[in-house]
């Protein structure tokens, strides 16, 4: 499978969803317009202070979370391989008067369309799957950090992507073995949504993650694992406290999320 496949079917893809997310009630882009922060507890506790710090978002979807940074006092940059979902993000941002730039293209090739060096680097939910090779990921996470910048990360966890829809049974490797090639109807935003996608996915170990990013400098100074997701984007899900989602059936015996955090040495 080349490259340029993976990129152009994933991109089709988030093309789609993003039609679909923009006016969804998962990500609520109303109350978002309105002043509403899209981040999360998780993310936030890690952040701290962003004010004045230059602030890199790689994956960044339509762009409510580089905007939140930057109601937040920082100068975000966002970046997504969708060219839908960065018009909208810079839609918004102009809409809301927000210092924010977003740059459209394949994360890997970011470091051919942005020059800039940053305070801090992130990502989160949801992103690294749709990265074949994880060492290149950290590189570029390496790149666009200043010496002594902060690296924050938050994804859901790799045991979760273990099971079939309903966690009813393990299906997938939790080891990066394959591409993952899946053809679904719906998406996790709106299951009800009349789209059918093709999607092309690898799952990443833990131990890949750490080891990318201390083969490209960074010092892990964090890292946790969360038996709830804030996002309710699963199935079979409950909210056992506001904002916290587990598997019903599974209780709190998985992790859901983990974080990290760590400085470029």
């Amino acid at each position: 499978m080349s490259n340029l496949n993976y990129l152009e079917i994933n991109k089709k893809t988030w093309n789609e969803k993003t039609e679909v997310h923009v006016t969804s009630e998962f990500y609520a882009n109303e109350d978002f317009l309105n002043g509403k922060s899209s981040l999360k507890d998780i993310e936030l506790s890690l952040l701290g202070d962003i004010s004045g710090k230059k602030i890199l978002h790689l994956q960044c979807h339509f762009g409510q979370d580089t905007l939140s940074f930057a109601r937040m006092g920082a100068h975000a940059t966002g970046a997504d391989l969708s060219d839908k979902a960065i018009a909208k993000a810079r839609e918004f941002s102009t809409l809301l008067n927000l210092d924010a730039d977003f740059i459209c293209c394949d994360i890997y090739d970011l470091p051919n369309h942005l020059k800039d060096r940053f305070d801090i680097v992130f990502t989160s939910y949801g992103t690294i799957g749709w990265l074949p090779d994880l060492n290149k990921w950290a590189k570029v996470v390496s790149h666009f950090l200043k010496p002594q910048g902060k690296f924050v990360f938050v994804e859901f966890h790799p045991v979760v992507w273990m099971f079939d829809n309903d966690f009813k049974e393990v299906n997938y490797n939790y080891f990066n073995a394959a591409p993952i090639i899946e053809e679904e109807t719906g998406t996790y935003a709106d299951k009800k949504a009349s789209i059918e996608t093709k999607t092309i996915t690898w799952n990443h170990p833990t131990s890949e993650v750490l080891n990318t990013l201390i083969q490209n400098g960074l010092e892990i100074n964090s890292f946790d694992e969360y038996d709830y997701s804030p996002y309710n984007c699963f199935n079979k899900t409950e909210e056992f406290e506001k904002g916290k989602f587990r598997i019903k059936h599974l209780e709190n015996k998985i992790p859901m999320v983990f974080s990290l955090t760590a400085t470029k040495k």
